[in-house]
């Protein structure tokens, strides 16, 4: 090849996917992307940290290690000379690069492997390395960020290669245990004793888009099996459809996305540290429609505020006496907003995180990390939809299994990254079908009451729609639970009451006032502490309206919680709902 040649060969790069011939450095200046057909090419440690750091923050820890040759491997060549080949022709010691820096300014530790260094494989030298990273972050008290790329462990170190699958766990479960975030984003590919172990076992896994990941490569699983593949297996989507990852972000947003989450357990750290953060600065526009929350929080409330005696608003307000019939029909009115709607209009930032882990993302239930007033919360919610079609997908706000685990792993998260949860509920019930019961719907559900009454971090709920049964309260066992005044809170549907203690159906509007499942009822009997008032249109006829007294409750009934330890949390959340196990103290008025 001549000199002209190879450097037209260095000016030019094909893109995989759509072959088409691109100017290297265009291709560079979109971050590796392909700009015809967006094919995310694989990318080298060093440049994927200049994509990620801020620029200057970047210190690189020791990668000095014994030369390694545990069981004197040979195949066709010795191991030690595939060591030098990989080390000349990628210029680094091993398949990981390991530092600590900042991103958007939040300093972390990072351990990114490169595919070019012998398949990013797992041996003991990159075990090694990524550990010392672990434990350098463990030291700092500051989070562990993960770049994946690997076929899996080292064949040529034996069952040792397969030993570090448990040592880099074992380092991470130590993160987490003091409360430090631990993330994984995976490239592709990411596959065996990696995939298996650090990669998916961190708090938070995101995808790159058109990362694939697995534990048998397709090849392999092809030739067991000896069945086709379905369309996308394996590839970040099909990740993300079967609850694998919380999100698949494009290259470009990949920094975006983690100093979002960084930001958020920052935040959490310093509450619990007795230091909070000063709040980031709220749009402009956000500022404008939230002048007034020093205002809304005048009033005061805590989690030990007595429970009203009378159906009052938290303004002291006197509610609008209304048909329980006519507030079930409100509470299910199309246009009543949903979980989604208040992410947008009461809070911001959100960030939505996916999957339960175990196979499955519920799209009834969504969650994720969140802004209100500048605090960083976890906030998890049913969702329902406006249209039919946006309803038959979310399948009605009624969760499966797998959502009730999601909601699960999100609170889990929450207390050790010490954010407060907020719930907003909205579900007929749960998921009543087959495929739940087969899953587990009965446990899936207890196991997060059970999880709630111990959690040691605020938790705040809302009924904002309807409250049915056990699949409301998998997410409503909380220190302060709230309603809108429109609402509506039940142990059954009032159809499926009338069903069982009336002829027939038609009598829903006698069971739904017999059932005393209204707001103004509910919170005379202390079932609720607080109603939030509504707009006179109702909550669907002034969203924003709706929205804004909504953030003043919340403001109201969680800045209180967030002065109190732990210990005294989850001691008062049990007395709360103690106080249910005997009818002693209330009368007939429902007043204790």
């Amino acid at each position: 090849m001549t000199a002209v040649a190879r450097r037209e060969e260095q000016l030019w790069s094909r893109c995989a996917g759509c072959a088409s011939l691109l100017y290297r450095k265009r291709l560079r200046r979109n971050l590796d992307v392909c700009p015809e057909c967006g094919e995310h090419a694989r990318l080298g440690a060093p440049e994927r940290l200049r994509q990620l750091v801020d620029p200057g923050s970047l210190r690189p820890l020791s990668d000095l290690l014994p030369e390694a040759d545990p069981i004197d491997f040979v195949d066709v060549l010795p191991y030690p000379h595939r060591l030098t080949a990989a080390r000349a022709s990628t210029g680094l010691a091993e398949a990981v690069v390991c530092a600590t820096a900042t991103i958007g300014g939040h300093p972390v530790a990072l351990a990114v492997m490169d595919f070019r260094f012998l398949g990013g494989s797992l041996g003991c030298a990159v075990g090694e390395l990524i550990t010392r990273t672990a434990e350098r972050a463990l030291d700092d008290r500051i989070p562990l960020v993960l770049v994946t790329a690997s076929g899996g462990a080292r064949m040529q170190e034996g069952a040792l290669s397969l030993m570090q699958m448990a040592t880099v766990s074992q380092a991470i479960a130590a993160l987490r245990e003091a409360g430090l975030l631990t993330v994984s984003v995976l490239t592709d590919p990411t596959y065996g004793g990696v995939a298996a172990s650090f990669a998916t076992n961190t708090d938070l896994v995101l995808a790159e888009s058109g990362a694939r990941m697995g534990f048998a490569g397709p090849r392999v699983i092809r030739q067991v099996t000896g069945r086709a593949l379905p369309e996308g297996f394996q590839t970040a989507d099909f990740l993300l459809r079967h609850g694998q990852v919380d999100m698949v972000v494009q290259r470009r947003s990949l920094r975006g996305r983690l100093v979002a989450l960084l930001a958020a357990t920052r935040a959490g750290r310093a509450a619990r540290a007795g230091h909070p953060p000063v709040p980031r600065q709220e749009p402009a526009s956000r500022r404008e429609r939230l002048a007034d929350d020093d205002a809304l929080l005048a009033r005061p409330a805590g989690p030990a505020a007595a429970v009203a005696p009378s159906p009052t608003s938290g303004a002291g307000q006197t509610l609008a006496v209304r048909d329980a019939w006519d507030t079930v029909r409100m509470a299910r009115h199309p246009a009543r907003p949903t979980t989604l709607d208040y992410l947008d209009s009461v809070f911001d930032g959100f960030v939505e995180l996916h999957g339960d882990r175990l196979g499955g993302d519920c799209p009834a239930i969504v969650g994720g990390v969140a802004r209100l007033a500048g605090r960083h919360v976890m906030v998890i919610g049913h969702q329902k939809g406006h249209t039919t079609a946006e309803l038959v997908a979310r399948n009605f706000g009624m969760a499966s299994p797998a959502g009730h685990r999601k909601a699960l792993r999100l609170m889990r998260l929450a207390a050790r990254l010490g954010l407060p949860v907020v719930t907003l509920v909205d579900t007929p019930g749960a998921d009543p079908g087959v495929s739940a019961e087969e899953q587990g719907q009965a446990a899936a559900i207890a196991e997060n009451i059970l999880t709630l009454t111990v959690l040691p971090t605020p938790v705040l709920a809302v009924i904002t729609g309807e409250g049915g049964s056990g699949g409301a309260l998998a997410l409503a066992v909380a220190d302060r639970v709230l309603m809108l005044e429109n609402a509506v809170y039940s142990v059954i549907s009032p159809e499926g009451c009338a069903a069982i203690l009336w002829p027939d159906r038609s009598a829903a509007p006698q069971a739904a006032r017999a059932l005393r499942l209204t707001a103004p009822d509910l919170c005379r009997l202390g079932v609720v502490d607080e109603v939030v008032p509504e707009p006179s249109a109702a909550a669907h006829g002034d969203p924003a309206e709706t929205a804004h007294r909504l953030r003043a409750a919340l403001l109201a009934n969680l800045l209180p919680l967030l002065d109190v330890p732990p210990a005294m949390l989850v001691r008062l959340r049990r007395q709360r709902f103690r106080r249910f196990g005997t009818t002693r103290g209330v009368n007939r008025a429902g007043v204790r």
